[in-house]
């Protein structure tokens, strides 16, 4: 478990950060790694707990920049994995026609597996 005493969160931060690891275990990360990263998120987002005293606060402006940070890697997350998963689903003729738009070299040698591959290398 995180280090630290989740006593001053709020009952609306303590669900998200229970809703965010439920989904990163349901993707298969550890639960230990899930927790870390759900209150990681939501320090990140809130900042932290209820605190008192001067300057313990995160100004509103450094909380939307937060919040917009995470659903434009949340996006990002969700378009590379949609990429990778798009390959497997085209036939071999399908690659074998993107390899020659791409012009990689050797391609009509390639079986299915190789042309993906072929096809992820960065340029």
């Amino acid at each position: 478990m995180p280090r630290g005493s989740k006593e001053k969160y709020s009952p609306a931060q303590k669900k998200k950060a229970e809703h965010i690891e439920a989904g990163y275990e349901h993707k298969g990360v550890p639960k230990k790694k899930a927790e870390a990263i759900a209150w990681a998120t939501v320090n990140k987002q809130s900042g932290g707990g209820e605190k008192s005293g001067s300057g313990k606060t995160t100004s509103s402006t450094k909380k939307a920049k937060a919040r917009e940070d995470s659903a434009h890697n949340a996006v990002k997350t969700k378009h590379a994995k949609a990429s990778s998963d798009s390959l497997e689903s085209h036939t071999k003729a399908e690659l074998l026609e993107q390899a020659r738009s791409h012009n990689i070299s050797g391609r009509s040698t390639m079986n299915k597996q190789e042309l993906i591959l072929a096809l992820r290398k960065p340029k």
